[in-house]
C-alpha cells in the first residue's frame, strides 16, 4: 500500500476543520446545541495538520530541555497546544473562528497550488519554428487566479479578524467563569495564550492596543472608583504579561504580515 502525501493529510486536517466548523456555526446559528462529535472531530483534523507542520518543523518530540525550548516559542506548537485543549475541554463554539480561518486560507491555497494544476490540461506542443497560439484561459486557471488574488487582499482582514476573535473567545470564558459555566482554568489558558500571541504576532498587539484605548476613553469621566480599577487590571495584567501589554495611551503595533498560522507563506512551509 503506498504511503500518503503528509501534504495531503495536512490539507485533510484542515479541510476537516473548515467542514465541520461551517456545521458548528449553522447549528449556533439556529441555536440548536453545539454537536459534540463535530467538535471533537474539527479540532481533530486542527491537531492533525499542526501535528504534521511540527514534525516536519521541529523534528521528533523529544523529552529534554533544548527540544522543548526550540518548540514552545513556535506559532504552531502553541496552535497545536490551544487546539488540544480544546479538543479535551467542555465545547465553546465561538473558539472555532481562528482555527476555521486559517483552515480557509490554507484549503484554498492548496486547492489552487496543488488540486487545480492537476485538472488543468497542459498546452499542447507546438511545432519547431511555429508561433504559439494564444488560447483563452480555462474556467479552472481563471478560478485559479481568482483564489489567488483574493487570498492576498482578504490576508491582513482575517488575521485582524482572528486577532479580535482570540479577545472575544477570552472574554466569553471570563463571562463563562462568572456564570459558573466555564472552568476559571479556560480563561487563565487563553490569557497567557494571548500573552503568547501579543508579543509574537503585530495584528494581535494592534487588536490589544486599539481595545485598550477604546476602554480608556470609556473609563474617563465615569468616576474615580472606575479609572482606579481598570488601571489597576491595565497594571496587573502589563506586569504579568511583560513589557508593553495593556500600556497606557497604547498605540497601534501595527499591521504587519505575521508569519502566524493563517499567513500565505506559512502554507509553504506546511508542505
Amino acid at each position: 500500500m503506498p504511503a500518503v502525501d503528509p501534504h495531503y493529510l495536512w490539507a485533510m486536517g484542515h479541510g476537516i476543520m473548515l467542514l465541520s466548523a461551517g456545521y458548528i456555526m449553522l447549528q449556533t446559528v439556529f441555536f440548536r446545541p453545539t454537536p459534540t462529535k463535530t467538535y471533537k472531530l474539527a479540532y481533530t483534523g486542527a491537531l492533525l495538520s499542526y501535528s504534521i507542520v511540527v514534525f516536519k518543523s521541529l523534528g521528533r518530540p523529544q523529552a529534554n530541555a533544548a527540544w522543548i525550548r526550540r518548540a514552545l516559542p513556535d506559532e504552531n506548537v502553541q496552535y497545536a497546544i490551544l487546539a488540544f485543549y480544546w479538543w479535551i475541554s467542555k465545547p465553546v463554539n465561538v473558539s472555532i473562528l481562528p482555527f476555521a480561518t486559517f483552515s480557509l486560507f490554507h484549503c484554498l491555497t492548496f486547492l489552487r497550488t496543488n488540486i487545480i494544476p492537476k485538472l488543468v490540461p497542459a498546452p499542447p506542443p507546438q511545432a519547431a519554428g511555429s508561433q504559439q497560439a494564444q488560447r483563452p484561459p480555462a474556467l479552472l486557471e481563471t478560478v485559479s487566479r481568482r483564489i489567488q488574488v483574493w487570498v492576498k487582499v482578504n490576508y491582513d482582514v482575517a488575521m485582524r479578524f482572528v486577532a479580535y476573535c482570540e479577545i472575544l473567545i477570552m472574554a466569553r470564558l471570563v463571562l463563562g467563569v462568572v456564570t459558573f459555566r466555564t472552568s476559571v482554568i479556560a480563561p487563565i489558558f487563553m490569557i497567557h495564550f494571548i500573552r503568547l500571541r501579543y508579543h509574537a504576532s503585530p495584528f494581535t498587539r494592534t487588536a490589544v492596543d486599539t481595545i485598550t484605548v477604546y476602554i480608556d476613553n470609556f473609563a474617563t469621566g465615569k468616576g474615580p472608583a472606575v479609572q482606579n480599577g481598570w488601571n489597576t487590571i491595565k497594571r496587573i495584567i502589563g506586569a504579568w504579561g511583560g513589557q508593553g501589554l495593556l500600556r497606557n495611551g497604547a498605540a497601534g503595533g501595527g499591521t504587519g504580515q505575521a508569519a502566524g498560522p493563517g499567513a500565505q507563506g506559512a502554507a509553504a512551509a506546511r508542505r
